[in-house]
């Protein structure tokens, strides 16, 4: 399997932290070296391991952004 590389350009924040330690983050990530996309996944305290995630361009979250204000909570 190819090596897959990541650098975090901008950690944006937690939005939540389970059992075991790992945080749920939204995070702006250039992936193989591309153009950086937002990226919300679960990370190991060092980010030396993460789970599986979602990426989004910016217009995705902007649609997001937009859907999430239409709820009520």
């Amino acid at each position: 399997m190819a090596e897959i590389k990541y650098e975090i350009k901008e950690n944006i924040g937690s939005i939540s932290q389970s059992p075991k330690g790992w945080n749920k983050e939204l995070n702006l990530i250039s992936w193989n070296g591309k153009e950086p996309k937002f990226d919300l996944r679960d990370w190991a305290p060092e980010h030396e391991k993460m789970g599986k995630g979602l990426t989004l361009t910016v217009d995705e979250v902007r649609a997001l952004r937009d859907l999430l204000n239409g709820l009520e909570l």
